[in-house]
């Protein structure tokens, strides 16, 4: 009998069979070398740790390894590879929502939930989804309107 935590990660099959109160926050950054998964607040209030966990949004920061066997993860790593983020990332760009960057991976995968959730959203709706996610440099604003025009973009993709 086997004691490894086997799951999907980025479309790819992960065994791991280390401390399973490690958090996927650490796993993701210090073994698998994933650092666009970044550690903020370590207590699931900013958001900057986000990833996609069957179909939702959580906080890698508050996920223990042994609470994934089976699951289907995707980070900012597997997502740069979409159609999707290329959409995303292109309406960002070009209402100037990324300023440091930090808060981006995080805010990104809040936006593709967003959209899989409902692909034409209100900017409320949009605003509600990215409350979990803290930025300090662009006010917002500018991210919302960001998500509102990739609804648009996106056509059929969400």
């Amino acid at each position: 009998m086997s004691n490894s935590i086997i799951f999907t990660l980025n479309d790819e099959e992960i065994s791991y069979s280390g401390d399973p109160s490690e958090r996927l926050l650490d796993h993701l950054r210090d073994q698998l070398k994933m650092t666009g998964t970044k550690c903020g607040c370590r207590e699931g209030e900013c958001g900057a740790c986000c990833v996609i966990i069957d179909g939702k949004l959580i906080n890698s920061c508050l996920v223990a390894m042994g609470s994934i066997h089976g699951a289907n993860i995707q980070t900012i790593e597997g997502y740069s590879k979409t159609k999707k983020f290329e959409i995303l990332s292109n309406s960002f760009e070009s209402v100037s929502a990324i300023q440091c960057g930090f808060c981006m991976p995080g805010m990104l995968l809040a936006s593709e939930c967003i959209l899989n959730d409902n692909p034409r959203p209100t900017e409320t709706t949009v605003r509600e989804g990215l409350s979990g996610n803290l930025c300090r440099c662009t006010g917002y604003n500018s991210i919302v309107k960001a998500v509102l025009i990739a609804s648009e973009k996106g056509g059929d993709l969400w």
